[in-house]
């Protein structure tokens, strides 16, 4: 172990540790694994010694190919890469992985796990100073695009997206992007575990209003929630607190447009054009809501709505 070095302190330590040992074992310096890897010496000692700028996933990758690793370097970089995100977003990463139920509120932004990878480029792109450059960033989208699997996989968790309509009116990446953006909306719709509505300015303020919010429900019953701003985030693990901001959720949800008219409005951007939608009243909003409930059997609805304590979710 190098001196001053604690591996458990850190998985950036742990790997740079892992990286000493392969290396010591191979009987290379670390200007020579430096040449292999095309990186200078000093860019070895800074990992191996935790310091400096985090290796990229690329540079794992040539790691792990020098030293002979079989993927040791590459399984270990996503934990290190999670490092450079602070504790709770850590948290709400890792809580999220396991959630069975995933119920969020965008302000601004289409959700990360229904993002295309050119907007989620052009989101990623916007305010942040990346240490390392284009190649970082493409890291980042990479890492977001994963995180997308789990769409897919088996134990997939229920998704109900509820997007602000100031969502679908700003053109994040230009036209081309945001149009092929709201394609992947409607797109993803049509999946039985997954449900997009859409919250028109019409209906005015709501308790939500702030900034983002995400409910996950984990295996255990228990609820965590998420709430994000443009230069914050919270996760919120107290149980009345949860409680409090699951209750907002379910009714910026019930105020929503249905789905068939919130994927109406999607469609309409997504041709290049906005138009008004005849915003229906609330009574006739859960007359709709009520006769999509029967046609598909309350399948999809049941598998996203869970009851409020002290109070009754609303269609």
């Amino acid at each position: 172990m190098v001196k001053g070095i604690d591996p458990s302190a850190s998985m950036a330590t742990l790997f740079g540790t892992r990286v000493r040992r392969l290396r010591t074992a191979a009987g290379l310096t670390q200007a020579q694994l430096g040449e292999l890897t095309h990186v200078v010496s000093t860019r070895i000692t800074q990992i191996e010694r935790a310091s400096g700028a985090k290796p990229t996933l690329e540079l794992a990758r040539a790691l792990d190919a020098a030293l002979g690793a079989e993927e040791l370097l590459v399984e270990l970089w996503p934990y290190v890469y999670r490092e450079a995100f602070p504790d709770w977003s850590r948290a709400f990463i890792a809580h999220s992985e396991r959630a069975v139920s995933i119920r969020q509120y965008a302000a601004h932004l289409v959700p990360g796990l229904l993002q295309t990878e050119e907007y989620a480029r052009a989101v990623l792109s916007l305010g942040m100073t990346l240490d390392g450059g284009a190649e970082q960033l493409e890291e980042r989208v990479a890492a977001r695009m994963g995180r997308q699997e789990r769409l897919t996989a088996p134990g997939r968790p229920e998704l109900w997206v509820v997007l602000d309509e100031a969502v679908l009116k700003r053109p994040i990446g230009g036209d081309d992007v945001m149009r092929a953006q709201l394609e992947r909306l409607v797109e993803v719709a049509a999946e039985p575990h997954i449900t997009v509505q859409v919250f028109p300015f019409e209906q005015g303020g709501h308790d939500a209003l702030g900034g983002s919010l995400t409910v996950l429900t984990l295996p255990d019953g228990s609820e965590v929630a998420y709430t994000e701003g443009a230069h914050y985030g919270q996760l919120v693990e107290e149980p009345a607190d949860v409680r409090h901001l699951s209750g907002n959720y379910d009714r910026v949800r019930a105020d929503a447009l249905p789905t068939v008219m919130s994927l109406d409005m999607i469609r309409s951007a997504m041709k290049g054009y906005y138009r008004e939608a005849n915003v229906p009243s609330r009574s006739e909003r859960r007359r709709l809501a009520q006769e999509q409930l029967q046609q598909s059997g309350g399948r999809r609805l049941r598998g996203g709505r869970r009851r409020v304590h002290g109070r009754r979710a609303r269609s």
